[in-house]
C-alpha cells in the first residue's frame, strides 16, 4: 500500500464519518467499511468496546454521534505508513457534549484491505480525558 492509496482510503472514511457524524445517512460508510471490519475503542466510557461487523461499527459511530449531538469532528494530521497493511494516523477531535467543548488527540491504527478499512484500533493519546469526554453523560 502506497501513502497515496492509503490517505485515499482513510480521506474517504473521514468523509463519509463527517458526513454521518453531522446528520447524513449511514449509506457512504458501506462503501468504506469492510463486511468484516472490527473497531476498538478503549476505556471505561460509553463508546468503549470492540464492535465487530459493519452494522455494529455503525452503531457505535450512532451512539458517538448521539453523545456529540452531531458536533462531532475530526481533525487528521500526521499519516505513518510500512510496508504492510497497517496504517497510523494521529488525528484531533472536537465535540461539544452538554454545553462543553472538549478537544483530544488520538492514533488510529487502521489495517486496509484493498480500498477499504477492515480494522481499526483508536488509542487516545490521554486516556483519562478521552473516558471523561465520552463518559456517556448527556
Amino acid at each position: 500500500m502506497t501513502r497515496d492509496e492509503a490517505r485515499r482510503v482513510l480521506a474517504r472514511l473521514h468523509d463519509a464519518q463527517a458526513a454521518f457524524y453531522a446528520g447524513g445517512p449511514p449509506e457512504p460508510l458501506h462503501d468504506v467499511l469492510t463486511d468484516d471490519i472490527v473497531w476498538v475503542v478503549p476505556g471505561s466510557n460509553a463508546i468503549a468496546g470492540e464492535y465487530r461487523g459493519r452494522d455494529a461499527v455503525i452503531d457505535y459511530f450512532t451512539r458517538r454521534r448521539e453523545l456529540a449531538d452531531h458536533s462531532f469532528r475530526m481533525h487528521p494530521g500526521d499519516l505513518l505508513i510500512g510496508d504492510g497493511d497497517r496504517v497510523a494516523a494521529l488525528t484531533d477531535g472536537t465535540a461539544t457534549i452538554d454545553g462543553v467543548e472538549h478537544r483530544w488527540s488520538t492514533v488510529g491504527l487502521y489495517r486496509l484491505r484493498e480500498d477499504r478499512v477492515a480494522a481499526c484500533w483508536l488509542l487516545p493519546l490521554d486516556a483519562a480525558a478521552f473516558d471523561a469526554i465520552w463518559s456517556g453523560a448527556g
